[in-house]
């Protein structure tokens, strides 16, 4: 990319660079093309009208695709959480109270979803083909940094478990690496992956929909980083990868966002 390594602190480097670290994998698909059919004709002159609506009943039209059967509302055993198994989970498990005491990622009512998954059989009902599908539903609430994780049994739509931890920082959602790179390209310290995304581009960097987002969380280590994120760990932090759509990584790994505090801070 000429002089940007040289000129910004927001490097664009090669993809393999950063692939140890942090990356998003994306996969070409190539899709096959139209699929040809020969065409017999018949002998000698035309055909009878019985033989040619045998030949219409018979005959072989242009292929379509079927669309794919609309989702039922539950599924069975362990198929994968339906959409609206995955609704109805989340207003169980979270109460107008708990809604209104939570704070999301950007700052709004509500603790920060981070995922619906189907919960594991207990030991008991391993080999019990009418054991009760359960989801696990962990939220983030940046309020007072608290991972809360409830289980919600679908059949009869109770909590069955809940828990809360500080302190503890599961993979980042796609919603959190985007606050991330908000907050990160409105600081100065952002300056240097503006810089490189217009060099690369020869547009402005605006907003995080511009860029493929990875992100990675950090734990503060004593004398690792600035004084501002010390609190990493207690605080949510991420360390992102952000990727030019087809094109190259910016390299910002020397930068922290805390977005409990929604301050940006420099490794080193």
């Amino acid at each position: 990319m000429r002089e940007i390594v040289r000129r910004h602190l927001g490097k664009v480097v090669a993809g393999a660079a950063v692939a140890v670290t942090g990356t998003a994998v994306m996969v070409g698909i190539t899709l096959p093309g139209s699929v040809s059919a020969q065409e017999s004709g018949g002998k000698g002159g035309g055909l009878s009208a019985q033989q040619a609506a045998r030949q219409e009943q018979g005959a072989v039209g242009p292929g379509t695709v079927e669309q794919a059967p609309a989702e039922g509302a539950k599924g069975k055993g362990g198929d994968p959480l339906t959409d609206d198994e995955i609704k109805r989970v989340e207003r169980i498990a979270l109460s107008r109270q708990q809604f209104a005491a939570g704070e999301n990622v950007e700052g709004d009512k509500g603790p920060q979803r981070l995922s619906v998954d189907l919960a594991d059989p207990d030991a008991n009902e391993l080999d019990d083909p009418n054991a009760p599908r359960r989801a696990d539903v962990t939220f983030y609430n940046y309020k007072d940094d608290t991972l809360v994780t409830k289980t919600v049994n679908l059949d009869t739509g109770k909590v069955e478990q809940t828990g809360s931890q500080h302190g503890v920082q599961p993979p980042l959602s796609p919603d959190e690496n985007a606050e991330a790179a908000r907050l990160l390209i409105a600081d100065p310290l952002g300056a240097g992956l503006k810089a490189d995304y217009k060099d690369a581009t020869g547009k402005e960097l605006t907003s995080p929909d511009q860029l493929v987002l990875t992100g990675i969380g950090y734990r503060a280590t004593p004398g690792a980083q600035s004084a501002l994120l010390d609190k990493c760990g207690e605080h949510r932090c991420v360390r992102l990868f952000p990727k030019i759509p087809n094109g190259s990584w910016i390299d910002s790994r020397s930068f922290v966002i805390d977005l409990s505090a929604r301050k940006v801070g420099k490794l080193g």
